[in-house]
Formats: C-alpha cells, structure tokens, sequence
C-alpha cells in the first residue's frame, strides 16, 4: 500500500498502511451485513477510496488542527483516510442513516480515530447553532449535483474556511455559480487530476466570505426539486 500510495505523489507511514489495512478489513467484513460500498478489490479499494480521498488534503491548504465536517460521510469517505493522513484534523461526521453511524463508530474505536458521529439529515443538522458555520474546512464526496450538494455543505462553513468538494470529470460550476453566491461562497479554484487508475476527478475548493442566509437550507425535498 506504500508503493501504491508514493505512485500518487502521497507519503504514509507504516503506522498509517497498519491503520488503513484495519480499517479495509473491518469495513469488507461489516460490508456483508450492511451495505456500505460496491468497491471491494484491494486495488479499487486503496485508489478509489484511500487515495481519492487523501490527494486533496496535498492540494489544498488546512491549518494544523482544524475543525472539520464530513457531510453525508456514508462509510466514512473521504473523512476517515483524511484523519488517518492528518490525525491533528478535528472531524465531525454526519450521515442521516443510523446503521452507518454505528459503523463509523466502531470502525473509528478500531483504528483508533476520535471522530465525532451525528446521526442526521444535513439539511436539519445545519441548522443547529452548535453545527451551524463552525467548521473551517468542510468536505462531501458526493453524487449530488453541485449546487445541490453546496446547499447542503456551505451552511456549516465558517466565514473565511473552505468548502472542498469531491466532484468527477464533469464541469458543474457554471451552473453552480449562482447558488454559491447565495449562500455566502465563492469558488476559488478548481484542480483537475487523475487517479493512478486514470479516472477524472475535479477538486471544487469553495471559500466562504459572508455568513450563509438563515433561511437556507431549505428541506431536503425542495433542495431536490427545486435547486438554487
């Protein structure tokens, strides 16, 4: 897995390799009971989990220490190889179904993370003042479209952090311009790369400048069909 890794331009430890081969196991073997991923070649799991989800932490700067928040983390990607890689980050994990939480839980005692878990919707958690703009550095590695999934992610970005969204090939901020603005955005960079797999990714890096309206977000349903 270090070679795998050094091939991305990424360096990990031995303790690290350890961490992150615990975590694949366990996640396998949970994976039987629960679904949590369709991904579980060793090869797909290290290159389309593990390093997809560190390489944007060697993009983007993130202060020692940081208060993070994985917004719909599913099975824990990319939070849980980004605390792995920097276990000085603070993460929050949300995920509006409970056996995932579970999951999470008892994934993070087992490698030895001290990840906090929320069980529920994005949409309602950001509403609370606890949650509300206290993040500095917020991530998703998301299906949903990007204005979209910045409805759901921006709310929990404090004034002057960064939004970072995992996005694939496609271009999707030009349509999704109009409602970063709204919520208090502004995109300021996109990094295009590939996997050691040759699969495109876009790296959307969204700075907050002002603080995010109260009246967003709306309810998951109308964020659906009826997006900024």
């Amino acid at each position: 897995m270090i070679e795998k890794f050094k091939e991305a331009g990424i360096e990990i430890s031995a303790e690290q390799e350890k961490q992150l081969s615990t975590l694949m196991e366990f996640m396998l073997e949970y994976n039987k009971n629960v679904n949590l991923t369709r991904i579980t070649e060793y090869d797909e799991v290290v290159e389309k989990h593990y390093i997809d989800s560190i390489l944007p932490l060697t993009m983007v700067d993130v202060p020692h220490g940081t208060f993070c928040a994985d917004i719909g983390t599913g099975a824990g990607f990319p939070s849980l190889p980004m605390n792995i890689y920097r276990p000085d980050l603070k993460f929050t994990l949300i995920d509006s179904l409970g056996k995932r939480i579970t999951y999470l839980d008892l994934a993070c005692e087992k490698i030895g993370l001290k990840c906090k878990t929320i069980h529920a919707r994005s949409e309602e958690a950001a509403k609370k003042p606890e949650l509300r703009e206290k993040f500095g550095f917020v991530t998703a590695r998301a299906v949903a479209a990007l204005n979209v999934l910045c409805e759901y992610c921006l709310p929990y970005v404090k004034v002057g952090g960064v939004f970072a969204a995992l996005k694939g090939a496609e271009d999707e901020c030009g349509v999704a311009e109009k409602a970063i603005e709204k919520l208090g955005g502004k995109i300021e960079k996109v990094i295009k790369y590939n996997l050691p797999c040759g699969d495109n990714r876009n790296l959307v890096i969204i700075r907050k400048i002002k603080e995010t309206p109260a009246s967003y977000p709306r309810a998951g349903g109308v964020i659906a069909k009826r997006p900024l």
